[in-house]
């Protein structure tokens, strides 16, 4: 008996919504690479719809937490002195400021005008229109361009413009930037053809698609707002009435400055996702901190074998040891990984170590959180400080033990550090000159899209929904680089205009040690520590010359001031791992990175000059 035919095998499942998404944005690449095809949105914009998977990875890769940052394009500030920038969106972009006085008022006002227009060129010797592309006709006749209302090719709206190379062109009846349809069917664009070797193009364009669209912040000292742009057109900004004679002396010499969303619509929301959750305290916020130090610092973050807290013997510890600190997730964790990224410093807090006579082991603290929710400088006892860290600090603290060298502990001034210690105990954490010790040069510490300009923005920012912390955060460091008292934040900008410096020159002036605020000497961190370095005279003797409120947490473990001879370090340091650091790593998952660790000798006026560009970070000698 003959057996049956097998039987066919069974259909293919039919593909997933996922993978048609993915199809079709392939294609529409393809498309769009192959073609000079006007698509109504971009192949990215479907990214969004594809798992989470899928198109996380590929979204990441093209927008991340730093692109939340706008970037400084320029000032308007009158109708004779424009400015022009390419933007996310649309490619060619020109702003001017039109003073008035609608409002009546002493100053009056203004109206900012923005003409935002998106471009793609074409060959020479051809024009294009979205009815096609042809040759230039022959010498002498005239050519006329027809662009019909309505053309599926040109969305959402179109324009066009005249570009001159090395020929006479007399367009007939038309300026030479004109954008948007008229009320009529079509648009007849005359040219005349008077040289041979004329090379001409008309340009033709809209914004990118559907989803393309500018986004904009606009500052005065005074003042910060936004607006968001997905036409081709001339849009405006209005300015009802200046605050005062301040700020209307101020945008007619300044301008009004102009900061673009360099990611767009789609990106700035994807780099909000992204920066969310760096201060989470979750799992999720942890990988995210760690992945952004990987991205933008070239972090390593090796994991070490357990067990990941060490059994310290603290007979081993001595006063003046360092504790450099890391923290990866929550409200510190996330503030810590954008210290790092501008400063450098692959550790984001420090503490130092203290004996009193007894033998008994203290630790000294600029940072500490009372019970109030206070950041305050105090001096606990080991014990106490240990346990925190081990049992209640949930930003996941990874702890390094720096011991100081024995040449240099032999110099320390155990006596004048306690007194300096405990002269501070209690008072508060040295904000005001926190953003100081990163700031050393014009344009050497800001990370793109950074500047001086972004800077002021955002301190115009918070000054308006803060003032009472950004009082306390640089407007007194601030009036101390003027000379001046008591001076808010945009009379800070005008005196500084005033005087012929520009703000980026002035966040450069070195802080001075000796600086008293309202709430006495400011110190942070790192200041805290190395000015009890310096009262233990270990920068002697040029100690007189040594601001150590310019040094970043990165400045602070540089200095040729550790242990370098592995086999002194104590028997329990970094007992288990593989790789045998040159310090001690007391706790923490990840191996501690310390580039330039232990490597600079102290000279005068150290660290006042110093760039610190991502990700090399590198530095002149004697910055």
């Amino acid at each position: 008996m003959m057996a049956p035919p097998p039987s066919p095998p069974p259909p293919p499942p039919p593909p997933s919504s996922s993978s048609l998404t993915l199809l079709i944005i392939l294609s529409l690449l393809l498309i769009q690479r192959t073609h000079s095809v006007k698509l109504p949105l971009h192949p990215r914009d479907l990214l969004p719809l594809l798992p989470r998977q899928v198109s996380w990875p590929v979204l990441n890769s093209l927008h991340g937490a730093v692109d939340l940052l706008p970037a400084f394009v320029g000032a308007a500030s009158d109708k004779n002195d424009t400015v022009e920038w390419k933007g996310a969106c649309f490619y060619k972009n020109r702003a001017w400021m039109e003073f008035h006085n609608k409002s009546g008022s002493e100053f009056g006002g203004g109206t900012l005008h923005l003409k935002v227009v998106w471009l793609w060129k074409v060959p020479k010797l051809f024009l294009y229109s979205p009815a096609g592309i042809s040759r230039i006709p022959n010498l002498g006749s005239q050519y006329t361009l027809n662009v019909v209302k309505g053309d599926p090719r040109c969305l959402p709206r179109c324009f066009f413009e005249v570009k001159h190379w090395k020929c006479a062109l007399k367009p007939s009846g038309h300026s030479e930037f004109a954008e948007g349809l008229p009320s009529a069917e079509a648009r007849h664009l005359s040219f005349n053809f008077l040289s041979h070797n004329c090379a001409m193009g008309v340009l033709v364009g809209s914004a990118h698609s559907w989803t393309c669209m500018d986004i904009y912040v606009f500052a005065t000292p005074y003042r910060v707002t936004w607006d968001y742009y997905f036409l081709a057109r001339e849009h405006t900004l209005e300015f009802k009435e200046w605050e005062g004679k301040a700020e209307y002396e101020y945008v007619k010499n300044k301008g009004v400055s102009i900061f673009l969303m360099q990611a767009g619509m789609l990106g700035t929301l994807q780099a909000l996702w992204d920066v969310f959750p760096l201060f989470t305290n979750t799992g999720w916020g942890e990988n995210s901190n760690i992945g952004f130090l990987k991205k933008h610092m070239a972090a390593s973050f090796e994991q070490r074998p357990q067990p990941w807290v060490t059994n310290i013997s603290v007979e081993d510890i001595n006063s003046g040891d360092f504790l450099a600190i890391s923290k990866i997730r929550g409200r510190w964790g996330g503030f810590e990984t954008l210290e790092k990224w501008v400063s450098g410093a692959y550790a984001g807090h420090t503490a130092v170590c203290l004996k009193d006579s007894e033998g008994k082991l203290w630790v000294g603290e600029s940072g500490h959180e009372n019970d109030k929710g206070e950041d305050i400088i105090a001096v606990l006892p080991w014990d106490e400080w240990w346990d925190f860290e081990l049992n209640k600090d949930d930003s996941n603290p990874h702890i390094a033990l720096l011991p100081l060298h024995p040449d240099i502990r032999a110099k320390f001034n155990e006596t004048a550090a306690w007194e300096y210690a405990l002269s501070m105990a209690g008072k508060p954490y040295g904000y005001h000159n926190m953003i100081f010790s990163w700031i050393d040069t014009i344009d050497g510490n800001y990370p793109p899209p950074l500047d001086a300009h972004l800077v002021a923005s955002v301190m115009t920012v918070w000054s308006k929904m803060q003032p009472d912390y950004a009082a306390n955060m640089w407007n007194e460091a601030l009036n101390k680089r003027l000379g001046t008292k008591d001076l808010d934040l945009p009379d800070i900008l005008v005196e500084t205009e005033k005087r012929g410096l520009s703000f980026d020159e002035l966040l450069t002036i070195p802080e001075q040690d000796d600086w008293l605020y309202n709430d006495g000497k400011s110190t942070s961190c790192i200041a805290f520590i190395l000015e009890m370095y310096k009262e233990a005279g270990l920068f002697d003797p040029i100690a007189s010359s040594i601001q150590v409120t310019e040094f970043t947490i990165k400045d602070a473990y540089s200095l040729k001031f550790f242990e370098n001879n592995s086999s002194r370090l104590p028997k329990w340091c970094n007992d288990g791992d593989t790789v045998k650091l040159p310090y001690c790593q007391i706790k923490g998952k990840y191996r501690m990175e310390l580039p330039g660790f232990n490597t600079l000798d102290p000279y005068p006026h150290m660290n006042e000059r110093c760039p610190s560009l991502p990700p090399r970070y590198s530095r002149p000698a004697n910055c």
